[in-house]
């Protein structure tokens, strides 16, 4: 399958682990230009070396898309840097700590929220903006299935993915006519660093989320990354406001 991604300029936030960093492989590895964001720095630069290494070409830019300002200069310096932006994955987001939801600290209620949905708003509202100078682009937003079905211990995460799904609906429908395409993933359990964190060494702990996926297993960040690059590739141009589910069955369950 062609893709048509070769030589475009793509961004992906949350690109110093997991999917970010499989995302911006996957996107470099179709002949992309990809610029790298993220808050961890010396992370962002370990995925600039993988693409590098594999024969792609990245850069890094620190950002927190939590400020407003920071994402404003993200945006700039790719354009300044790549000429243009035409696919954006904003797929930076936190987790949390797992609490009941009148047990959640208002501090990390705040946090989350800061990061996976005012975080995702903050990003598609300027790369909207340089799109719209384009006349198109593509933009898919990482969510979760917690933001279709809800999670204990996870209150502050849910209502985040419920609200990104949301605001991608709302911003595909808007800006449909203009030539801008805007998507959302939905990754089900995934072996990222933070589900490593969670499962911290424990053999029963990682069997119980592998055993959650109908699938029987946790999803590689390459599988969700595929997904990505698909929804951004020319074989998805008749494909917006959607919302796919890349769980392994969880959600039909």
């Amino acid at each position: 399958m062609k893709t048509g991604l070769e030589g475009k300029v793509v961004l992906v936030t949350g690109g110093a682990s997991g999917i970010g960093r499989a995302s911006c492989v996957a996107f470099a590895g179709e002949g992309a230009n990809v610029v790298v964001a993220d808050i961890a720095a010396e992370g962002g630069e370990e995925t600039v070396s993988i693409v590098h290494n594999a024969g792609g070409q990245a850069i890094f830019v620190r950002a927190d898309v939590a400020r407003a300002s920071e994402v404003e200069a993200l945006v700039s310096k790719v354009v300044a840097t790549c000429g243009r932006l035409d696919c954006a994955h904003n797929n930076a987001g936190i987790a949390g700590g797992p609490a009941r939801t009148a047990d959640c600290s208002e501090q990390d209620w705040d946090r989350v929220i800061g990061t996976n949905l005012k975080g995702t708003w903050l990003c598609l509202k300027y790369e909207i903006a340089q799109m719209l100078k384009q006349r198109g682009g593509v933009i898919v937003n990482t969510a979760s299935t917690v933001g279709l079905r809800g999670s204990r211990f996870a209150s502050a995460y849910a209502a985040g993915s419920h609200g990104v799904l949301g605001l991608t609906q709302s911003a595909a429908l808007e800006y449909i006519t203009d030539g801008i395409r805007i998507n959302a993933v939905c990754p089900g359990i995934v072996d990222t660093p933070m589900i490593r964190h969670r499962i911290a060494g424990d053999p029963a702990r990682e069997a119980q989320f592998k055993a959650a996926s109908p699938i029987g297993r946790m999803a590689a960040p390459e599988e969700i990354a595929q997904a990505v690059v698909w929804l951004c590739s020319d074989a998805a141009s008749y494909v917006t406001g959607h919302t796919m589910l890349v769980d392994g069955g969880r959600t039909a369950e």
